[in-house]
């Protein structure tokens, strides 16, 4: 898809939906930069397989929830790979509890690290972004619909990078430079197993009856990434196996 020797930021790249879309560009050919919290380890690791793969890699370590952190990160990634072409704003927390028990240290976490982190993280990259590039945003099928209970503020933080997405494509557009938002679906990760305590609940909306893959949604932020989607801008694809049908 002519993703050769493109330079991407991915935040969060350590584990889950985020280790695999890092993965998945340098299989194109990218040279990817992924930041981590607390999982120095897996970053490791990742930078690991990359760099077999014949491409550039580094792992940074930065807090989505700090503003400072989340701009250096950029700053670092840019410098390390020469400038960017892709960012993906893939740094995402979920607290889940009715709001009447949410606390408002779990309403700001939420806000900080699903809402304004990908916004200080675009801004900043913004300056870096080659013509041409790409920013895609990682939301959730929640954005769309909630299911159950307990889940009103992650969903509320989820759609209104919808709204961001669609204001910043119009922004970008001189430069040729696309914004999109992709909502995966139930997604076998660390954060939610295909076999946690919310599996059963959550298969019963999904039609082809199993959860995806980060793999699932790798494929659809590279082709969103590559020329064949040039003209897609500002809109949001579910990657949920039929859950929102």
């Amino acid at each position: 898809m002519s993703l050769t020797q493109k330079r991407v930021l991915v935040t969060g790249g350590s584990r889950g939906i985020g280790a695999a879309i890092a993965k998945a560009f340098a299989t194109e050919g990218a040279d990817v930069a992924i930041t981590y919290e607390k999982s120095a380890d897996r970053a490791a690791e990742i930078v690991g397989d990359i760099q077999a793969l014949g491409r550039r890699a580094i792992a940074i370590q930065a807090n989505s929830a700090d503003v400072t952190a989340v701009q250096e990160s950029v700053e670092k990634a840019a410098g390390f790979l020469g400038g960017l072409d892709i960012l993906v704003n893939n740094a995402g927390i979920l607290r889940y509890s009715e709001l009447t028990e949410l606390s408002l240290e779990d309403i700001d976490a939420l806000l900080n690290v699903n809402v304004r982190a990908p916004i200080v993280a675009s801004k900043a990259a913004i300056f870096h972004l080659s013509q041409g590039g790409r920013i895609i945003n990682i939301g959730s099928y929640f954005a769309d619909r909630v299911p159950a209970p307990g889940l009103s503020v992650y969903a509320m933080s989820k759609s209104a990078l919808i709204a961001f997405t669609k204001g910043l494509a119009r922004e970008l557009s001189p430069r040729a430079i696309t914004v999109n938002v992709v909502h995966p679906g139930s997604i076998d990760t660390d954060m939610n197993p295909a076999d946690g305590p919310a599996s059963v609940m959550l298969k019963q909306f999904i039609a082809s009856g199993n959860f995806g893959t980060g793999e699932d949604i790798a494929n659809a932020v590279t082709f969103l990434a590559s020329p064949k989607a040039q003209y897609i801008t500002g809109t949001a694809l579910t990657v949920d196996g039929g859950a929102n049908a």
